[in-house]
């Protein structure tokens, strides 16, 4: 599976990642979550723990919506990819910021083909 931007507002990464895979298990949904030892900061919406999910259905992508609205905070999801497929140095991807269920804003966001896999920004924009 490829590897997408999920994150968490900073601070509540453990429990969200803890949440969700009860959520999960509770369901019958192959989802496990994990922490990554790894922030991503954000000029207009501030710092995100991020997660690593290892499933991207619907019912994942619902899930990550419902605990941002839970514990009341703001969540990344990524894996919205550009049409063209032009090879690149960089590989990037493009996720939502979410306040609960609203969309607040997006990101575009790359890291290095080879070597150190450190999501960075590369332009933000709020709704």
């Amino acid at each position: 599976m490829k590897e997408q931007v999920y994150g968490a507002e900073k601070g509540n990464g453990e429990k969200v990642a803890s949440w969700l895979n009860e959520q999960a298990k509770d369901s019958d949904l192959k989802l496990q979550v994990k922490l990554k030892n790894s922030v991503l900061s954000t000029q207009n919406f501030g710092d995100f723990d991020l997660l690593l999910l290892s499933d991207d259905s619907i019912k994942s992508r619902k899930l990550i919506s419902k605990a941002g609205k839970r514990f009341g905070i703001k969540m990344i999801e990524g894996g919205y990819k550009e049409e063209a497929r032009i090879i690149r140095r960089k590989k990037s991807d493009y996720a939502k910021v979410l306040n609960g269920d609203k969309v607040i804003g997006h990101l575009e966001l790359e890291t290095s083909r080879f070597g150190t896999k450190k999501w960075e920004i590369k332009s933000e924009e709020r709704k």
